[in-house]
């Protein structure tokens, strides 16, 4: 179903992101991820759907996004 395949696109890149080992709260979650929709709704209003709305991080770079790091502590 198409649930399940996103269950598994969003806990793949959860997974390759660091972010499954991370202890983050439910509530910061749902606010994350409301940002990241919101993002692309915007991009999507302005006729750039995938370009400029999903910019490709290097894995090479580090173990984790600013936002992800900043809340290890």
């Amino acid at each position: 179903t198409v649930i399940a395949k996103s269950a598994e696109r969003f806990a793949r890149a959860a997974t390759k992101s660091g972010l499954a080992e991370m202890e983050i709260p439910d509530e910061e979650l749902d606010a994350i991820f409301e940002e990241v929709a919101a993002r692309f709704r915007k991009a999507e209003k302005k006729g750039l759907a995938g370009a400029a709305a999903s910019p490709r991080r290097s894995t090479a770079s580090g173990s984790g996004t600013a936002a992800a790091v900043s809340h290890d502590g």
